[in-house]
This record gives C-alpha cells, structure tokens and sequence, in this order.
C-alpha cells in the first residue's frame, strides 16, 4: 500500500486542515462541513491525476478541439456519518461517478476494547472500476480494513484510494502490514504520533461526525 501525505509539500490544504483541527473555529458546524467537502475536493484533483485518459473531439462555436477527458469509471464511497462531506467534495469533482455507502461502528465491550460493526452496505458493481473510500479519521485502521473487506465481497476494483485527512501512525502501519497490495493508496494530510486508550488521535481533532452533524446522546 502507498502512502501519500499531501501536506508534506505546503497548499491551501493546510489552512483547511488547520480549520478543521482549530478548537474554536470548528465550533461553526457549517464551516467545518464546507472545509471537509473543500479538503475532498482537493484529495479528487490529486487522484484524478493518476487516472486513465484518452483524446477527444469537442466541438466549439469556432471548430473542434482535441481534450483529453477521464475514462475510469469512479465508485465514491464513505463510512457514514464523519465521511459525508468528504463524499460531497469528491463528486464535486467527479460528478459522473457512483456512490457507495457503509455504516460502521466501534461496538465497545468491558474497558476500551471494541469491535467494528457493519450494520449496512449499498453499493454498485465495483469490477474494473476505480474505488474512492472517504473517512475523516483513521484512528486504528481496523474500520478501514473492515468496510473494505465488504466492499470486496461483491465485486474487486481495478485499484482503491483511501482518503482519510487525519490519521494515526498507528493506523498507517496497521493498514500497510494488513493490505499489502500495490493496487491501494492511502492519501492523508496529517499523520499525528498519538493514540489514546480509548483509541482516539492526538492531536487529531475531536469526533468529526459530531462536529459536522452534532453530538450523539
């Protein structure tokens, strides 16, 4: 699996990210949203860099013009909630594309320990086609793994892009020992040392889908 931490190299990315990480600007709900689906937009750029293209006749008021245009054929997928806005920004680029949906989530036991639940997949034929799965956090990597696994059970794309804009070190060395593919990338904007025993990212940025859609009771 490759990794591709885009704030490596410095964009307009990181003041997004730093909106999104910022404890008083996040309080503005919409705001938050907005920065997630301008954050997904500019994962799609990336990864529409990499996709397949071919040359095309347009035709003009004045003539035709040759534009190369995208062949791939693009499934976005996110892991509800935290990933709505993400998968908002993504279609915003790839507007032709499918979508897929997972709802995932930890279930707790006694102390910290938990397992990932999927309690709902929809989805389109995923053979041959290029496979976006969105998430804000990648804390442990386990619900990562899990929602592909099921995504995989019906169908094998031709290759997978995660994108997950905060991550843990931890998170990114599960995925790579455990998907140990050439045919995945993870893309991320923040890769932070720090997992806490109730397996949350620090610094991080508290629970996305709570900050984008409100608190659960």
């Amino acid at each position: 699996m490759k990794v591709i931490n885009l704030t490596e190299s410095s964009s307009i990315l990181g003041n997004y990210i730093a909106e999104i990480r910022d404890k008083a600007i996040q309080k503005d709900r919409r705001r938050f949203r907005q920065n997630l689906e301008r954050v997904g937009y500019i994962f799609g750029y990336e990864i529409s860099k990499l996709l397949a293209y071919s040359e095309k006749d347009v035709i003009t008021p004045l003539g035709t013009a040759r534009v190369p245009t995208c062949d791939s054929q693009v499934v976005v997928s996110s892991i509800l909630r935290a990933g709505l806005p993400l998968h908002k920004g993504l279609l915003d680029v790839f507007d032709e594309a499918e979508s897929a949906f997972v709802a995932a989530y930890r279930k707790y036991h006694k102390g910290d320990e938990f397992d990932i639940k999927v309690e709902f997949a929809t989805h389109p034929k995923l053979d041959g086609k290029v496979l976006i799965l969105a998430d804000a956090m990648l804390a442990t990597g386990q619900s990562m793994e899990i929602t592909l696994n099921r995504l995989y059970e019906d169908g094998t794309p031709s290759y997978t892009h995660l994108v997950c804009p905060i991550a843990s070190v931890y998170a990114v060395e599960y995925l790579q020992k455990h998907l140990q593919t050439d045919e995945i990338t993870l893309w991320t904007a923040g890769i932070d040392e720090e997992l806490t025993a109730h397996s949350y990212i620090v610094p991080g940025l508290g629970d996305a889908g709570d900050l984008a859609f409100g608190e659960k009771p």
